[in-house]
């Protein structure tokens, strides 16, 4: 999803969620200061590793059943959802983080070999101080607000849309969803429930902004 496009959704986000675009900006600069010694990438890294068909791992409380009916092409997963993914036997080849979940899962993965898009944004400085140095595969920055010269802007609010608009960008037009629940999500601990459902919402629409011709949900919601 190019900027333009993108834009109007992160600013009706940014009223809705009262997030503010400085704030965002502000880890971005973190972001960007605590890498510099990382091995930082573009596009390049990633692009080709995309092919039409992609498979998209969320964090919903049926992922491991999901995963028994096996993936397909390229598996980019979302950061929550790494630890349960490499406990299932898989390898994700795209990680789409903001730091949330099992980081020790995360390092494991970009050690192996993934490529990590990594997310500033105004709620996660703390985790990026802290997190981002750490990995030591290739490192993709990214941001929410507006992107920059090495800091780059897909589309996408919660990981688990991210993942799609970054498979779209790049050409997948079969894109299958494994983990995908936006009405019983796993709660976690000191989460607000009515906020992670609204977050939820949102990152239905984003996927099926399109019509979701190019999505199949292999998800269980039982």
């Amino acid at each position: 999803m190019k900027f333009s496009e993108w834009e109007p959704l992160y600013e009706e986000i940014c009223s809705d969620f009262g997030i503010s675009p400085a704030s965002d900006m502000a880890s971005v600069r973190i972001l960007k200061a605590v890498t510099l010694n990382s091995d930082l990438c573009d596009e390049d890294a990633f692009k080709d590793k995309i092919g039409e068909t992609v498979s998209v791992i969320g964090d919903s409380p049926f992922l491991e059943k999901d995963l028994e009916h096996g993936v397909e092409g390229c598996i980019i997963c979302s950061g929550s959802a790494v630890l349960r993914l490499l406990r299932a036997g898989l390898k994700p080849d795209i990680v789409v983080t903001d730091l949330d979940g099992n980081i020790n899962a995360q390092l494991e993965a970009s050690s192996d070999g993934a490529v990590t898009l990594i997310l500033a944004h105004g709620d996660n400085m703390d985790l990026v101080r802290e997190y981002a140095p750490l990995f030591t595969g290739p490192v993709v920055l990214t941001t929410q607000a507006a992107p920059e010269n090495t800091v780059f802007n897909y589309g996408g609010f919660t990981d688990g849309d991210r993942c799609v608009c970054l498979a779209r960008e790049f050409g997948a037009r079969h894109i299958l969803l494994y983990g995908f629940d936006f009405d019983h999500p796993n709660q976690k601990e000191g989460s607000d429930p009515v906020r992670k459902l609204k977050k939820l919402s949102w990152a239905k629409r984003i996927i099926y902004s399109d019509g979701g011709n190019d999505i199949e949900d292999r998800s269980n919601h039982a």
